[in-house]
């Protein structure tokens, strides 16, 4: 297992019992580029995830070890800051969240890996973060809550990766349950759980293969556009503080102000929050195919309106939809590649794999790699493993 050998390298490396933690990725059933707008997600953590072995060293030098990569980063706790080494930047921003709350962190080793596919769209980088942070949590006592490190882990994406996601990633990875999908609103940040019947249907993820370079500039881009759509909007509504609060109604009402781009960029955000509202109606209903209707509607809009599809995940979604015993597909995640989320008919998902990597390939050139996922809880620590 790959806790264990996880645990067993930070003992081969520094000769202590570490403290283990594992972290999911996560999957969005509904609800794309809606949580930075202050709207509704559909998200569920996922039995892919990251392993950390975690332990206090005595001294002041953070030692940071990726199982993955095969790469050792070393600094002093107190000389924390972003510099080229990408994957160590996820884990330090993590440190200067506690710093920044006045808590000392004291030198620590950490060995982290998982089976997490990056790229895909799983959120790998929150795993890491939450799986960090909650570690550091146990290993100080600072009893902080399940909300505040989801806070301080989507902190550390913005200050020390770059990227100005909303919480659901961090959220979904902190507070997974096991069976169930979670409908977050990201503004509020109420939840409540609704049961995924995975007797009936699985998840299966489809990978494009392909992450074009697009993908960061144009997220942050992405939020500057609806940040202008809600400017405009609040010269009418001064109530309206984000896409959040908006009716279609009113964005119809006033398109004649926007800019074309800008317009459709709100008019997806305006419209999948009502397909989450929707979805969750149906799921609590048991009406699977209304629900992947709501799915392939999530795809058009992403597609269409918020442009963050590309070639590949289109083609995986047209390949999808003619499948038996497929409910619903749709891209995940901020786009330009990664996976196609998709439900279907437990008894078809063999066939379903099968015939996807053949028409993929086909159509591409690119070989398909596909994941079937269970819903896992959320973020926990292990039985510690004990190398004699």
């Amino acid at each position: 297992m790959l806790s264990a050998s996880i645990s067993a390298a930070f003992q081969d490396q520094f000769h202590y019992p570490p403290l283990l933690v594992r972290a999911p990725g996560r999957v969005n059933l509904i609800g794309e580029h809606t949580d930075y707008n202050e709207g509704f997600v559909l998200p569920a953590a996922i039995d892919k995830e990251i392993y950390f072995a975690v332990g206090l060293n005595g001294g002041s030098a953070i030692r940071l070890y990726s199982y993955n990569k095969q790469e050792l980063y070393t600094t002093e706790a107190s000389q924390v800051r972003r510099d080229a080494t990408l994957w160590a930047n996820y884990l330090k921003g993590v440190v200067a969240q506690f710093q920044k709350r006045g808590i000392t962190v004291p030198g620590f080793d950490c060995v982290f890996g998982g089976n997490v596919p990056m790229g895909a769209g799983l959120s790998s980088s929150a795993a890491v973060e939450c799986g960090l942070a909650f570690a550091l949590d146990q290993l100080l006592a600072t009893k902080l809550e399940r909300l505040d490190l989801a806070r301080m882990a989507q902190k550390a994406e913005h200050e020390f990766a770059g990227v100005q996601c909303g919480i659901m990633d961090q959220f979904a990875s902190l507070f997974g349950r096991d069976g169930q999908v979670v409908r977050l609103d990201c503004r509020s940040l109420a939840y409540e759980y609704f049961p995924f019947d995975t007797s009936r249907c699985h998840i299966v993820l489809c990978n494009s293969g392909v992450k074009h370079s697009l993908a960061s500039s144009e997220y942050n881009t992405r939020r500057q556009e609806c940040e202008q759509g809600v400017a405009l909007l609040q010269q009418h509504y001064p109530e309206v503080r984000s896409l959040r609060d908006v009716t279609l109604a009113q964005l119809q009402q006033h398109e004649a102000e926007f800019d074309a781009v800008v317009f459709r960029r709100c008019r997806y955000v305006v419209e999948e929050n009502l397909r989450v509202e929707a979805a969750c109606q149906e799921l609590a209903a048991g009406n699977l195919p209304a629900f992947g209707q709501q799915m392939y509607a999530s795809h058009a809009g992403l597609r269409d309106d918020y442009a963050v599809s590309c070639p590949e995940l289109d083609t995986l979604v047209e390949l999808a939809r003619p499948l038996p015993g497929v409910y619903g597909a749709r891209m995940m995640g901020g786009g330009f590649g990664g996976c196609t989320i998709n439900l279907v008919e437990v008894a078809h998902v063999e066939e379903f794999t099968r015939r996807m990597r053949e028409l993929y390939e086909q159509a591409t050139g690119i070989p398909l790699e596909t994941y079937q996922t269970t819903i896992v809880a959320g973020v926990s620590t292990l039985e510690p493993v004990i190398v004699s």
